[in-house]
C-alpha cells in the first residue's frame, strides 16, 4: 500500500441505534491531564474491529499524492499557509502506550521541495485549534484539551517564522474561548465563526456547540463580537472571499446531526444571509478558497443516522457569484478532521481520520482546480 499505511476504513463499530447523537461516537474515552502544561494528553486504545486495508488510492483528475506527514499520522489539527509553506498545528496523534494523544507539535511542509520539518511547539498541546495567518504571522486563538472531557482554553499565541518562537498573547475574553470554529481572515481581522467549548469523547459524550461570533484585530490586540450565527455549528467550514465570511456545513450538538446550510457574513454591514446549500450534508469538513471559489473536502457523519461514522470522499465546490455548488472529482483517501490551505492555486490537505472518530493517517494530498483541464503540479 502506498507509503506502507493501511488506511483503517470500516475498522470503527457504528454506535448502536438506541445512543444519543454526539459528536465522535467511537473516539476513545481519554484519561484526565492538565490541558495548560505542553505535556501531551493521553486517552487509552479504542476498541475496534480488525482493520481491513482499502484499495490503492485512485489519484487523477486534480488530485496528487505528496509526501508523508514527516513526524507520522495526525487528525484534529489546523494549517495555516505562509508563503509555498504549509504549517500542520496541533491536533491528535498516536501515543506511545497506545491510544491517541493531544499534541502541540508543528510540523512544516514545503510545498516545492515535497518535504517536511520540525518548527516550535505551541507551548500548550491543542486538538481543534483556531488558527490563520495574517501578515506573515501564525495566530492560534485558542482549541481543545484536556483529559476526560476536552474543554476550550482562552490559550493564544502568535508564530514568527523569522524568529521561529511562538510568543503568548492575551487569552481570549471569557466567554468567547471554543475550538473547532470556522475562520476567515479580512484585513487585519481574524474571524471565528461557531465551534465548541466541549467535547467529551464517547457514546453520548457532551459536546457544547455553539453560535458565537468573534473577530480578533492582530494589530490593535482587541477582540470583538459579532451577530451570531443563525444556528449553532462545529466542525465546520470558513472561508472569506471578498468582503464576505462563508460558514459552511458543519454540525450541532452531534456527528448525526451534520448540515448542509451556507451562510454568509456581510462583514460591512454585518448582517447574515443563507445561500445556496451545499449537495452533501457533512460535518468534520476541510474547507479552502481559491479566488471566487471555496471547495470543501471530506468529512463525516450521515444525517440521516443510518451510519454515523460514514467518512465522506466528496469534494464540493461553492461558487460564491453565483451561488452555484458543482461536484468534482472525489478525494483519493477520504478523510474528516482534516484540514485544508491553498497555496499557488494548490489547496494542501495533511493527515485527517479515515474511519468515524479517531483513525488519524499521515496522507498528505493535493488538490489542483482545473488540473484535469491541463494544469499540473511540479515532479516528485
Amino acid at each position: 500500500m502506498r507509503r506502507g499505511i493501511a488506511l483503517l476504513l470500516g475498522a470503527v463499530l457504528a454506535a448502536g441505534p438506541g445512543l444519543p447523537a454526539h459528536a465522535h461516537p467511537n473516539h476513545p474515552t481519554p484519561t484526565m491531564s492538565t490541558p495548560s502544561t505542553p505535556t501531551p494528553s493521553t486517552t487509552p486504545t479504542p476498541s475496534t474491529t480488525p482493520a481491513t486495508p482499502a484499495a490503492e488510492p485512485a489519484y487523477g483528475k486534480g488530485w496528487w499524492p505528496r509526501a508523508a506527514i514527516g513526524g507520522g499520522p495526525r487528525q484534529e489539527h489546523s494549517v495555516a499557509a505562509l508563503g509555498h509553506r504549509v504549517y500542520v498545528i496541533g491536533g491528535i496523534v498516536p501515543g506511545p502506550a497506545g491510544g491517541f494523544v493531544t499534541t502541540g507539535r508543528a510540523e512544516v511542509y514545503d510545498t516545492r521541495r515535497d518535504t517536511w520539518s520540525e518548527a516550535a511547539p505551541l507551548p500548550v498541546v491543542m486538538n481543534h485549534p483556531n488558527v490563520a495567518a495574517v501578515d506573515g504571522r501564525i495566530y492560534v486563538l485558542g482549541g481543545l484539551s484536556g483529559g476526560a472531557s476536552w474543554q476550550a482554553l482562552r490559550d493564544s499565541f502568535v508564530y514568527d517564522p523569522r524568529t521561529g518562537r511562538w510568543t503568548p498573547l492575551p487569552p481570549m475574553p471569557a466567554g468567547m474561548e471554543r475550538g473547532s470554529a470556522a475562520m476567515g481572515v479580512h484585513g487585519t481581522k481574524i474571524y471565528l465563526a461557531g465551534g465548541m467549548r466541549t467535547l467529551t469523547p464517547g457514546p453520548g459524550g457532551l459536546q457544547d456547540t455553539v453560535d458565537l461570533v468573534s473577530s480578533y484585530d492582530v494589530a490593535t490586540g482587541r477582540w470583538e463580537s459579532l451577530p451570531s450565527l443563525p444556528q449553532a455549528r462545529d466542525h465546520v467550514g470558513g472561508a472569506v472571499v471578498g468582503a464576505t465570511f462563508y460558514v459552511l456545513g458543519g454540525r450541532d450538538r452531534g456527528q448525526v446531526n451534520v448540515r448542509d446550510t451556507v451562510y454568509a457574513l456581510d462583514l460591512r454591514s454585518r448582517r447574515w444571509s443563507e445561500r445556496a446549500p451545499m449537495p452533501t450534508a457533512r460535518g468534520g469538513i476541510a474547507a479552502a478558497a481559491v479566488g471566487g471559489t471555496i471547495y470543501t473536502f471530506g468529512g463525516e457523519g450521515r444525517h440521516d443516522g443510518t451510519n454515523p461514522n460514514t467518512v465522506f470522499a466528496e469534494t464540493e465546490a461553492y461558487d460564491t457569484a453565483r451561488d452555484r455548488w458543482v461536484r468534482l472529482a472525489p478525494m483519493p483517501v477520504p478523510r474528516h478532521g482534516t484540514a485544508a490551505v491553498a497555496v499557488g492555486g494548490t489547496i494542501h490537505i495533511p493527515g485527517g481520520g479515515t474511519a468515524g472518530g479517531a483513525a488519524p493517517v499521515d496522507v498528505n494530498d493535493a488538490y489542483r482546480p482545473g488540473a484535469a483541464n491541463g494544469a499540473r503540479l511540479p515532479r516528485r
